[in-house]
């Protein structure tokens, strides 16, 4: 009796948790998308493209240079128990040092680094390459700082955060904007756009860095160092292979196709921002109760749950692009409409990386991370190979499709390392696939009501609506069902 409650009440407080982090999540990092809009009309394209790669830039920066140190905080806390503090503390300093040797030669190689970016489109400055490295550093401190947070089921401290640094960055970054436009440095707006968001996160990252060291008491410990290094080495190539695929394709149409056709998948990438927003929300909200139910060996309770969750994101994914037309006139205008017809690609691909994660989070708990590592990167080849050579024959559109497919790939190569490392498949891939493609053809299909007058399309959102609450409102009701039964046994 006393295992039934507990795992009541663990279903309760994670339930209680993670509804509060998605909603907060939402709110916040929702304002950063809103004000897309805005941006896209005081910067030129070629602003808006350059800020983006310049975006592409830091995802790539940070995982590496941190030895993705970050991604063993979430296992850890099995292994580390009540020390979860100093280990958090001592192996962020680990980071840092490596940050700071990487820093060192980026300074002594600045030119050939210059060169570097250029080939890609970008043209860095030396403020954007020192805003760069110093955001390294606070955006390392953010993610330790948030997964440790997350893993104890303890949302505010970390949503009060990001909400105390990206309102005020974001709110920023637009009044550097509107007075540099007013006050004639129409040149320098890239620059301010950088400042006004950057410097606060800075400034944030830092503080909170501080206080995990102050709260841990500890800077330097090799026994967790080397547990660190162990688990997360393997990683690297994974996480820099998903933040390549990730932004490989607005890199590569920049450059071969130039910067206003890079700005136009740029936006597109935006509309799929929105899901992952809300993928990204629910994942880390997700994760401690899943792997607190591997440990208990309690697995089986997960694959219903989240049969709902891969249905509930491809019915979101189906909205964008029924209302694609609207997202993109709202966010860009007139002059991006040619990205309408990139939101089903782009948002289905994001898709199908949400539908790997059961796989790979499996692995990780099984600290197989090497197995993680070598399907990603294979992945991550094929989708550069597939965008340089479908981009020359059928131009920059097809980069949008080639991601997609290769994200498929990815979750299909995921599931069978899964397998292979674990010995079972926790989510059965048949299944996965099943729906994956469901969705797919159904986004695909949505694009031919684009032709349509728009009241037809809303009449069949309408009728889609009514089918979504039909298959979704019996599971919200079991759900809310057992927190019922789970208070009144309290």
């Amino acid at each position: 009796m006393s295992e039934k409650n507990s795992a009541a009440s663990l279903n309760k407080t994670a339930f209680k948790a993670g509804i509060f982090y998605i909603v907060a999540q939402l709110f916040v990092r929702g304002i950063t998308f809103f004000m897309t809009p805005v941006f896209t009309r005081l910067l030129s394209q070629e602003q808006f493209n350059q800020y983006k790669l310049f975006e592409s830039w830091l995802l790539i920066f940070g995982p590496v240079m941190s030895l993705c140190l970050w991604r063993s905080v979430e296992r850890a806390k099995y292994d580390v128990k009540e020390k979860f503090n100093e280990y958090v503390s001592s192996v962020q300093t680990l980071s840092y040092l490596s940050i700071t040797v990487f820093f060192a030669a980026f300074l002594i190689l600045r030119e050939p680094v210059k060169q570097l970016s250029s080939m890609t489109g970008l043209v860095l400055s030396d403020f954007m390459l020192i805003i760069a490295f110093l955001y390294t550093y606070a955006h390392t401190s953010i993610f330790y700082f948030q997964r440790r947070e997350k893993q104890m089921m303890r949302y505010k401290a970390s949503t009060a955060f990001t909400a105390a640094t990206v309102v005020p960055a974001t709110l920023l970054s637009v009044l550097l904007v509107v007075w540099g436009r007013t006050n004639g440095h129409t040149s320098d707006l890239l620059s301010l756009r950088i400042a006004g968001y950057y410097i606060p996160m800075v400034i944030g990252g830092l503080g909170i860095g501080a206080l995990m060291l102050i709260q841990g008491k500890k800077a330097v410990d090799l026994h967790y160092w080397k547990y660190a290094l162990c688990f997360s080495l393997p990683l690297i190539p994974e996480v820099l292979s998903i933040q390549i695929m990730n932004q490989a394709d607005k890199v590569m149409v920049s450059a071969m196709s130039g910067s206003v056709c890079g700005s136009i998948l740029a936006l597109a990438t935006t509309v799929s921002y929105i899901i992952w927003i809300l993928e990204d929300s629910v994942w880390n909200a997700w994760l401690p109760w899943m792997y607190e139910k591997i440990a208990r060996g309690e697995g089986h309770e997960i694959r219903p749950n989240w049969t709902v969750l891969m249905h509930a994101f491809g019915a979101v994914s189906f909205a964008l692009v029924l209302f694609a037309p609207e997202i993109i006139w709202i966010l860009g205008g007139s002059k991006y409409r040619d990205a309408v017809y990139l939101v089903a690609p782009m948002v289905t691909g994001t898709l199908f990386r949400f539908y790997s994660y059961s796989y790979t989070a499996i692995q990780n708990f099984h600290k197989k991370t090497g197995f993680v590592a070598a399907s990603t990167v294979s992945v991550m080849f094929l989708n550069v190979i597939l965008n340089y050579i479908f981009i020359r024959l059928f131009g920059y559109q097809a980069a949008a499709y080639t991601t997609a497919f290769c994200y498929l790939v990815l979750m299909c190569v995921q599931a069978f390392m899964e397998k292979r490392a674990t010995g079972t498949q926790l989510i059965p891939l048949g299944k996965t696939l099943t729906i994956s493609c469901s969705w797919f053809f159904l986004c695909m299909a949505a694009m031919l009501l684009f032709q349509l007058p728009f009241l037809l399309r809303y009449a069949a959102a309408a009728v889609f609506a009514l089918c979504g609450l039909k298959y979704f409102l019996p599971q919200l009701k079991a759900v809310m069902k057992t927190l019922k039964k789970n208070k009144k046994k309290q």
